[in-house]
């Protein structure tokens, strides 16, 4: 691996001497072992398969069209077992004070009477909501699922970046990430003692009925609809748990109870695991030009009649002038020392610090304190003084909406560019996903790595040019595991599924939307089915197609069989890697041809042959269109026929080629609701 880490920066993967860090070793040489054709031509198979599986976001105000396949760099991002303990204490403790921070402003407020935080910025921010004041929320909790922003700076220390409360997205592209490299680049993770990821869904659910006030209750998800930005991971994240996607006009309130109309007529839905944005989610009580919630929810909601996850008036604690409070929270209700960090912020609303911004606002990073997703946000060193002065001039407008932070040099990673063919440094950001549950709060080991691909950029976002990376929790600390660790040892491999992950484990790629198979979305194992929720569909054996795209495992010998030499066994396995990669392939261009695609820079489908150099694929960030013809996963979903009754029932409003009213609040004004 040709690449040249640099000294400005922490490298995660190599030291400032150049020497690759233990925990990184095995990584580098397997990449080595492929060599850069190979790995090339692999990341082009991984562009294929993420378009075929729609794995896409949306960039609203783009002229060039809003969905875009979202950008994947394979190159891993290992954390070794010793570092992501401390991670993983700092982030519970953090969520523990945040939620108790919840519980006491929206009744007693304790902390402010004893000038913790200041009254007023708490019952200024735009997301304190009066309407839920006094609510007794199940099991005291608020923040059932919380996406947390971590970086590290020039010293490789962790930081907090920011809090993530009410909607936070991204975790169906951590668990497409994981399920395309195992398929891609099964050979990386062998020995490597990679902890799986895939039980999220799981998880997700046991949670969500905990909440439930009847005894197995009803859960759904709601989403704003197929316009919105993150539509893929509610449709996504809705078929992992087998409960229903609805949208708003999908539920009504009646008799102080949420019903889901249906085929079958109504059912009462018990808990809502909502992607909505408070202000949407009840005309009556909110925003009452909103068409995408439901009339009446708030009040159902104060009566303890349905749970919704997470809380109605969780973001004033992820406004970015509350979160300069978290360490006092903790301090406050723990009585413990922060484990993590925050980054230096400036408050806009502090007349001191107000005077700082204005002085050095070239050189500081200013955030709207409502914003997410990378928008309302300045970079000093990166803009023009015109720039800087039009920016201005809403700090001076409304100096409460606007925090600033010191430039933080982020982490860089090695990410490999299609367009120079070589390993460049990219800067990078953590997101972990947490479930405070009532007896446990779950960390998925790791989280979603995002990015930047924009040479030189600082900014990681999606909607600004950034992608995302598998992220592994080693169970050491490096180097390399020794052979014949056990299958949690490998990651959510190709081999059998932990019983506690998800009944679709065949994931993205297993058996490509369109494609004949069990169910047409993957089978399941006896063994798995035990532990699997009623409400999951499916079932049987695992279909005969992903068996033959898997391959055998052809480098185990059969018992009896002389020991082979190391030489030997490298050789075998590359072969029988080489073999389950080229049935991958060959799934993919068999579902771009029933799809009516073509492969990538090509106008028809087609094998290569051996000895072709691919053409490489167009840079990361840069819009591709779907091939004509061609279903998104989304799509394909509300096109398939669903296995369980009762069903939602079918809409009658839809007018082809005519946007309504409501799908223009789904492009618009509700995405400030998904944290991105």
């Amino acid at each position: 691996m040709r690449y040249e880490p640099g000294n400005r920066f922490y490298d995660e993967m190599f030291t400032p001497d150049g020497q690759v860090r233990l925990h990184y070793q095995g990584a580098q040489e397997y990449i080595d072992r492929l060599g850069t054709a190979e790995f090339s031509r692999r990341h082009e198979l991984l562009d294929m398969a993420f378009r075929n599986q729609g794995i896409t976001f949306t960039v609203y105000g783009d002229a060039l069209g809003t969905e875009r396949t979202f950008p994947f760099d394979p190159v891993p991002r290992i954390i070794p077992a010793g570092e992501w303990a401390h991670v993983e204490a700092g982030l519970k403790q953090r969520v523990k004070a945040l939620n108790a921070f919840l519980g006491d402003i929206y009744s007693s407020a304790q902390i402010l009477g004893d000038g913790v935080i200041p009254a007023e910025l708490v019952y200024t921010s735009s997301h304190f909501r009066r309407e839920v004041h006094g609510v007794k929320v199940p099991q005291g909790i608020y923040t059932h699922v919380v996406g947390t922003d971590l970086i590290r700076d020039e010293r490789g220390e962790y930081l907090v970046l920011e809090d993530n409360l009410r909607s936070p997205s991204g975790v169906s592209y951590l668990l497409a990430n994981r399920q395309a490299m195992t398929r891609i680049y099964p050979g990386m993770f062998e020995d490597q003692g990679v902890r799986p990821v895939g039980h999220y869904a799981t998880a997700l659910l046991s949670l969500l009925r905990s909440m439930s006030p009847r005894d197995r209750g009803t859960v759904v998800v709601l989403t704003p609809g197929m316009y919105n930005s993150a539509y893929f991971e509610h449709a996504y994240l809705a078929q992992q748990m087998g409960v229903e996607l609805v949208e708003g006009r999908d539920l009504f309130v009646d008799g102080g109870r949420v019903w889901m109309r249906t085929t079958g007529g109504r059912q009462q839905v018990d808990v809502i695991y909502r992607r909505v944005d408070d202000d949407f989610l009840d005309p009556l009580a909110f925003r009452r030009d909103s068409a995408l919630g439901v009339a009446g929810l708030v009040d159902v909601y104060r009566q303890g009649r349905v749970a919704i996850a997470n809380a109605i008036g969780t973001g004033v604690a992820d406004d970015k002038a509350v979160y300069a409070y978290v360490p006092d929270m903790i301090r406050y209700y723990l009585g413990e020392a922060p484990i993590l960090n925050n980054v230096p912020t400036y408050l806009g609303w502090n007349a001191d610090h107000l005077e700082h911004i204005l002085a050095n606002a070239a050189e500081l990073v200013i955030k709207a304190v409502g914003e997410a997703g990378g928008y309302g946000m300045l970079i000093g060193p990166a803009a023009t003084r015109e720039e800087v002065d039009t920016f201005l001039v809403k700090v001076r407008d409304n100096p409460r909406d606007f925090i600033a932070q010191p430039v933080v040099g982020l982490s860089r990673h090695p990410t490999f560019y299609p367009d120079s063919q070589e390993f460049e440094a990219a800067h990078i950001d953590l997101r972990p996903y947490i479930l405070c549950g009532p007896k446990e709060t779950t960390i998925v080991p790791g989280g979603l790595t995002r990015v930047a691909l924009r040479r030189g950029s600082l900014v990681v976002n999606s909607s600004q040019g950034g992608g995302s990376k598998d992220t592994w929790v080693l169970e050491h600390d490096g180097p390399a595991a020794p052979q014949g660790m056990s299958q949690m040892m490998h990651g959510d491999a190709l081999g059998t599924q932990s019983q506690s992950q998800s009944q679709y484990q065949g994931g993205f790629g297993a058996v490509p939307l369109g494609l004949s198979g069990p169910q047409g979305l993957g089978g399941q194992s006896p063994a798995q089915s035990q532990s699997q929720s009623q409400a999951q569909r499916g079932g049987g054996s695992q279909s005969q197609w992903q068996s033959q795209a898997q391959g055998p495992r052809q480098d185990e010998p059969p018992a009896g069989a002389p020991e082979r030499s190391s030489a030997e066994r490298r050789v075998q396995e590359h072969a029988a890697e080489q073999a389950r990669v080229a049935a991958y392939e060959q799934s993919q261009v068999q579902y771009l041809a029933q799809s009516g695609g073509a492969a990538p820079g090509d106008t028809h489908p087609h094998q290569e042959q051996p000895g072709e150099t691919p053409a490489p694929p167009p840079p990361h960030g840069s819009p591709e269109p779907a091939p004509e013809g061609q279903h998104s996963y989304q799509q394909q979903l509300e096109k398939r026929e669903l296995d369980s009754e009762p069903r939602r029932a079918p809409r009658t409003d839809e007018v082809q080629g005519q946007h309504s009213y409501q799908q223009e609040l789904e492009k618009g004004t509700l995405d400030q609701g998904e944290e991105n």
